[in-house]
């Protein structure tokens, strides 16, 4: 069992809110996290993808009121959102009678209807908590290649080898597109949309031309962008945002896509080993990708992350503004003795970081020049994590 990080920030929500939603893709974890939490309250778990437990739901009102003063787990709760006024209404009950915190645990996968409805209806009731997969910090420096090459999510994780990692991915894949989707209520072909997954790995870490992808797809931009905001809103692909600077220079405008589990973008791309992602030319990308979610996810919740790139070549791959204001620049590389371009030191004189890093394979630490320290990612990982 590896205990999640986000584990404490879930409770503390829960110490704070009357509903926390648990939000992330299939499999990510969230119910394993809600039955360790349950384990440690008075608690109600339903499994709404069940028909006995739905049956229990059949006048939600009373079921929900007879077991107010427990904790009330609700399971894909995307698949009834027609609960949500009826959460208001008990919630809001309930503080007139003292019960402020703690009342409902909501998991489910992030889709935009599902976020959008909650917030509506349960504006300043709710938080929201996003889980990722395993990352670094979680399963330990020491696997670093294993959780790149596998991706975070535990069963593909803790696969007994390689062959059975990719057997559960490709499974995931095909269960996600043909059953998970359409009953979140995606529309979208299946075999467009596993078209469009596919092109964006190939893709990975270059800068969003929907015009282009939409040319291969035999579809119009506004439908591209459609399907891709879908699969934005699963947490399966992340927009990383240019960064707007008041440098005088012409920037760089569109979003760099990225497949968010490397280990689906290995499945999705047919690579299945170490050997094959390093002789693959998106390995780069990959890593790039990789380093890029587990400082996400070892971050402090406010951080903001963009890209910076001009049009005369100045480039940092990952700008973190901390919450106090602080800009952090990170270069990433996939070489155990990374070298400093010099878009990247043309960047640093444009935005003038507090903080500059170059990431690579390496484990060591040490200063590159004046401005640039040499770091592992597992150490700054530990850093941004220290800084939360």
């Amino acid at each position: 069992m590896i205990l999640r990080q986000i584990y404490e920030t879930v409770r503390e929500r829960l110490d704070l809110f009357p509903a926390v939603a648990l939000l992330g893709p299939r499999q990510v974890g969230k119910t394993t996290l809600a039955e360790i939490i349950a384990e440690e309250h008075s608690s109600v778990y339903l499994d709404l993808e069940k028909l006995e437990d739905l049956e229990k739901l059949s006048d939600p009102g009373y079921f929900l009121n007879a077991h107010e003063h427990k904790l009330i787990i609700l399971d894909e709760i995307q698949h009834t959102p027609n609960l949500f006024p009826i959460l208001r209404g008990i919630i809001d009950k309930g503080r007139k009678q003292g019960l402020r915190t703690g009342r409902f645990l909501l998991l489910g996968s992030a889709s935009g209807d599902l976020l959008r409805q909650s917030r509506e209806t349960l504006a300043g009731r709710i938080a929201y908590v996003e889980m990722s997969p395993l990352h670094l910090l979680e399963v330990g420096g020491q696997s670093v290649e294993t959780l790149w090459i596998r991706g975070g999510f535990p069963d593909s994780f803790l696969a007994k080898s390689n062959r059975k990692s990719t057997i559960w991915r490709d499974s995931f894949i095909l269960t996600y597109l043909e059953r998970d989707l359409p009953r979140i209520g995606s529309r979208v072909p299946v075999a467009t949309l596993r078209r469009l997954w596919t092109m964006l790995s190939h893709l990975q870490g270059e800068t969003l031309n929907t015009a282009r992808i939409a040319r291969g797809l035999g579809l119009d931009v506004r439908t591209v962008n459609q399907y891709l905001d879908f699969l934005v809103d699963l947490l399966l692909i992340r927009l990383v945002p240019p960064y707007y600077a008041n440098v005088g220079k012409r920037l760089v405008k569109s979003p760099k896509v990225y497949v968010r589990d490397s280990g689906i973008l290995h499945s999705l791309l047919g690579l299945d080993t170490l050997d094959a992602v390093l002789g693959h030319p998106v390995v780069g990308g990959s890593w790039e990708g990789f380093v890029i979610e587990t400082l996400v996810s070892a971050a402090p919740e406010r951080a903001g992350i963009w890209f910076y790139r001009t049009a005369a070549g100045a480039e940092i791959d990952l700008v973190m503004e901390m919450p106090g204001g602080e800009l952090w620049a990170i270069e990433i590389k996939r070489s155990s003795a990374p070298k400093m371009e010099k878009g990247f030191h043309h960047a640093l004189q444009d935005l003038r970081p507090a903080h500059a890093f170059l990431v690579g394979s390496n484990t060591d630490r040490y200063p590159k020049t004046n401005e640039v320290e040499v770091i592992s990612l597992a150490d700054l990982a530990r850093i941004l994590h220290e800084a939360a």
